[in-house]
């Protein structure tokens, strides 16, 4: 491989709080908690924060330590580290000025400030498994000892809230080497301690900080924090001290040990990746290294009666849960990828325990309640996100627990399931949806409105269902069972499939047989999938020309535009308020995760790797922007495509590796 991605930043970034703000550090735990914030030390969003707990995991997220604020005495002089915004209007303190450093070390960010003629590190870091975030100072140089502050500040909510204090008294109790917060009767409580610090309990409210990402978003941008401890410690030049936010009233808080375990935790994924692509190593670009990295985030425990240690993926950091759409979308390039598919087995069957009526749920709820299932192509997701695994595995075993789990999917849907999801006997098409109701990943609704229903035959559904037939009548055959149904049905639809093409525009209509407007023929990304899933129901000359008018029309340089430029409803900027951004989720912003399959379907139509690999580089490279080390979500369908939405989204971090690993490998097969 070639050598790893340095995100590393000097003065030039540190030293510019707009540009600063505009790169975002993300830590996680493997249970769906975090810290995150950006590199200059203000928070800009109400889902920054240093302890943002998974209380249900993965789910039931809720804020506990919202920043340190650090302040260091050293030769008669004070030095501020933090940066706050306050709904004044005013940046104080503006320790983004002593900054001299920012880089990422694996998935730890690290911090260097330059102090007078002494040089202090900070870095921050998760336990994997359990909600503590490990903040250690090391003093690097320095013309003797500094005394250093570190003045907690800390909140109870859920990370979609924001917080009034009114006359809120929280429960503050010393504890050995720190506090225990107790934010009322039933709260579950949580931990700051330090080794080698003293710890004087406070509790005084911080009125007003801002969040200026909340005000472009259009929703409440200040909130009020609790000062809950001051902690106080001196460095010697060489020496450190560790702060640990916890809700283990009993986790170790060795920082030496628990930085250790965090490497080693790194270093193992990465040689997961080596071991399964020893061939690929040198010629991987930098970039790579950390999307192996990024891509572990999302991986959180789901513990089930049935499967205890049963696992998930997390859609997308801040605010998204786990989504089936997404988990069997990314879960081939999250997990078989990089080496792990005894991840992916267990991810596979978590799922399988909620089908029902054959279907797979969209989302399981962020607190207690049933899971929904208002999606058409989760379910048939979950069929290529196995076939994947069984050709990475040739895990029989599983098969067999899975194939009457999928037998059954078929089923429904020949017979017909929720919200109108039937093959139309006619043609073998799959057809789905009624009104009021978005069943495709183009799944925006504002109030009644549903933006992009797509209701009839959607081009991706029946690319979809055509490769899940063909995929259930190839396992069949390797577990000895029948698999003429499947055949019949996959041939129907393959001639049926026909039906899409618009001969006028040499490419697919998104829609057909459309209760509203009978073939719909705006020109979006879905057709893509027709090209680049397995089994292509579209000719050589076809799929060509689907490709072309893609590149054409759709691709950016971070992904394929969800509408293109010239069709009515064109939204070229995904801004403002609520209403606003979902008006325009689909309808012209550009995903970085169908990036992916347009190399792919580049590659199949034109065998130029080259080419192909080319495409992804601008993506990949967008791990020094927006959420450092990862890759966003989406992105403005106009140039210069500014990075919205989800600062890491998991299909997006999914879909590159699978692609550039798919590609990459066919070249090196073919070089043996």
């Amino acid at each position: 491989m070639s050598e790893q991605a340095e995100i590393q930043f000097g003065r030039e970034i540190c030293g510019d709080l707009a540009a600063a703000e505009s790169r975002e550090w993300l830590v996680t735990n493997g249970i769906g908690g975090y810290a995150s914030g950006t590199i200059g030390g203000s928070q800009t969003r109400r889902y920054h924060g240093l302890l943002v707990a998974a209380l249900q995991p993965p789910l039931g997220r809720t804020q506990l330590v919202s920043a340190i604020d650090e302040i260091v005495h050293y030769t008669g002089a004070d030095f501020s580290l933090a940066t706050h915004r306050w709904g004044s209007g005013a940046v104080d303190p503006k320790g983004f000025l002593l900054l001299e450093d920012f880089h990422l070390e694996g998935s730890t960010p690290v911090w260097t400030y330059a102090l007078a003629d002494a040089l202090l590190e900070k870095r921050v870091w998760m336990r994997q498994c359990e909600n503590s975030t490990f903040i250690q100072y090391r003093l690097l140089r320095g013309n003797g000892a500094l005394e250093l502050e570190m003045k907690a500040l800390v909140n109870y909510r859920d990370f979609h809230s924001l917080t009034h204090a009114g006359d809120w008294r929280m429960n503050i109790a010393p504890v050995e080497q720190g506090i225990k917060v107790q934010a009322f009767d039933g709260a579950t409580p949580f931990y700051l301690k330090s080794s080698s610090a003293t710890c004087e309990p406070r509790h005084e409210w911080y009125l007003g900080c801002y969040f200026a990402e909340e005000t472009e978003r259009g929703l409440e941008d200040r909130e009020d924090r609790l000062f809950a401890a001051l902690f106080r410690t001196k460095l010697q030049v060489g020496s450190s001290v560790t702060l640990v936010a916890t809700t283990e009233s009993t986790t170790p808080f060795d920082g030496e040990t628990a930085r250790a375990e965090r490497a080693n935790y790194d270093a193992k994924l990465f040689r997961q990746w080596q071991a399964r692509n020893e061939a690929l190593a040198e010629e991987a670009p930098s970039w790579l290294w950390q999307l192996i990295l990024a891509a572990d985030q999302f991986i959180v425990k789901r513990s089930l009666p049935e499967e205890p240690d049963g696992r998930s993926i997390i859609a997308g950091y801040h605010w998204f849960g786990d989504w089936g759409r997404d988990s069997m979308i990314a879960l081939p390039g999250l997990t078989l990828t990089t080496g792990r598919a005894d991840v992916a087995r267990q991810i596979l069957l978590a799922f399988s325990r909620y089908v029902d009526s054959g279907m797979l749920p969209n989302n399981f709820p962020d607190a207690s309640g049933k899971p929904e299932y208002n999606t058409v192509d989760a379910a048939l997701w979950f069929f290529e996100a196995i076939r994947q695994y069984v050709v990475a595995t040739q895990d029989t075993a599983t098969l067999q627990k899975l194939f009457p789990v999928l037998a059954g999917i078929i089923e429904a849907h020949i017979a017909g399931t929720r919200y109108n999801i039937h093959v139309d006997p006619a043609d073998d098409l799959l057809y789905a949806g009624g009104p009021g109701v978005q069943l495709t990943w183009m799944d925006a609704k504002i109030g009644d409105w549903v933006v992009t229903p797509r209701t009839g035959k959607p081009v991706e559904i029946n690319a979809l269902w055509i490769n899940a037939l063909e995929t259930m009548a190839e396992f069949a055959r390797l577990l000895a069972k029948r698999a003429d149904a499947y055949e019949r049905h996959a041939a129907k639809a393959k001639n049926s499939f026909q039906k899409f093409w618009n001969a006028g525009r040499s490419c697919c209509f998104d829609v057909i047989d459309s209760p509203d407007v009978g073939t719909d023929a705006s020109l979006r990304p879905n057709q893509i999938f027709a090209v680049s899933l397995p089994v292509s129901p579209l000719t050589q000359e076809q799929r060509g020309t689907v490709v072309d008018v893609c590149a054409r029309h759709l691709l950016t340089s971070y992904g394929l535009r969800s509408l293109a430029p010239n069709e009515p409803g064109y939204i070229g900027h995904y801004v403002g308020s609520p209403r606003d951004r979902d008006a325009a989720y689909h309808q012209g912003t550009a995903w970085g995760w169908l990036l992916g399959p347009f190399a792919l379907a580049h590659y199949r139509v034109y065998q130029d790797r080259k080419a192909a690999l080319r495409f992804l580089e601008p993506l990949g490279r967008q791990i020094y922007a927006s959420g450092l080390g990862t890759l966003s979500e989406i992105f403005n369908g106009d140039a210069p495509f500014t990075p919205r939405g989800c600062i890491a989204q998991a299909w997006t971090v999914a879909e590159v590796l699978r692609a550039w690993q798919e590609i990459a490998d066919e070249k090196k097969s073919a070089s043996a």
